[in-house]
């Protein structure tokens, strides 16, 4: 099977699983309940639960048995992260996946806390892994450090402090092997533990995502200048805008562009020659350069 038709078949399954675990829009309190669909379920790439399946499937265990709701778990940290990001006090969008940020559609109280309670779902998704303790706990640590303060939140946390200032290779490296790179990163390691992978493995996959997630990461900079809102789903030319440190503001877009295609073959390169599935995330990280929105 193609990439594309995996990708397809997979995302509409991580979706179907998100409604069943995501709490009724009609259960009390029904608008927070409301605002946690209305962004975990918005119409998305689901590239996170997809490479977590696939790294399952490289450790060579069942990726739908092994990683499903693993992935769901990770798509509901990803939600989150893009509902806070969105906020006034930080980016301050009205527009993701092609809609009103919940912000915009909820208030941002209760976006707020749909962001907050989105977070702890993730963690309990997770833990009800049907896996060995010992794998779980580790995917539960693997989650935790790539969201805090060494990862996700902290490369957020420095992306909003260096707005409108000079950005060097080390601040650009950090922001976005953090904000982005980190839960890729941690999306891979936690597919491959649950796939039943060795330690080298899961070391070696999670390294494949954390330079998969800094192409992908170079590849939205990219967008954020060349795409329309049609196609991204959200506003164009924020980042500069906003004065973002992103790596066409410091390298241009030739030099962006290069940076992510070297990104995404440094990923192929940690990649074991003899996985069963290679060649699906040599398509990935060809992908997180090659994509449209």
């Amino acid at each position: 099977m193609a990439l594309s038709e995996r990708m397809d078949a997979w995302k509409a399954l991580v979706d179907a699983r998100l409604d069943q675990l995501l709490p009724g829009a009609d259960r009390r309190p029904q608008e927070l309940h409301a605002a946690m669909r209305y962004s975990c379920l918005a119409p998305g790439k689901r590239l996170r639960p997809i490479l977590c399946m696939l790294c399952a499937e490289a450790a060579g265990g069942d990726p739908l048995h092994a990683a499903l709701d693993a992935g769901a778990a990770i798509e509901m940290v990803h939600a989150f992260s893009l509902i806070h990001d969105d906020l006034p006090a930080i980016d301050d969008d009205d527009l993701r996946r092609g809609r009103p940020t919940c912000h915009k559609a909820f208030g941002e109280a209760i976006a707020i806390l749909a962001g907050d309670a989105l977070f702890a779902l993730a963690f309990e998704t997770l833990a009800n892994a049907k896996a060995e303790p010992q794998r779980v706990v580790r995917c539960l640590r693997e989650l935790s450090s790539a969201a805090g303060s060494d990862g996700l939140v902290g490369g957020e946390v420095v992306d909003v402090l260096a707005e409108g200032g000079k950005p060097t290779e080390e601040l650009l490296h950090y922001i976005h092997t953090h904000k982005t790179g980190s839960l890729i990163a941690a999306s891979c390691a936690i597919g491959a533990e649950l796939g039943g992978a060795e330690p080298d493995l899961v070391r070696r996959l999670r390294s494949y995502g954390a330079c998969l997630g800094l192409a992908f990461q170079i590849a939205d900079d990219i967008l954020n200048e060349v795409s329309t809102p049609e196609q991204l789903g959200k506003a164009v030319g924020s980042d500069r805008q906003h004065g973002k440190a992103t790596y066409p503001a410091l390298y241009g877009l030739e030099g962006a562009r290069k940076a992510a295609c070297d990104a995404a073959d440094e990923a192929v390169w940690c990649l074991p020659p003899d996985l069963p599935n290679r060649p699906l995330l040599e398509e990935m990280a060809a992908f997180s350069i090659c994509r449209t929105h």
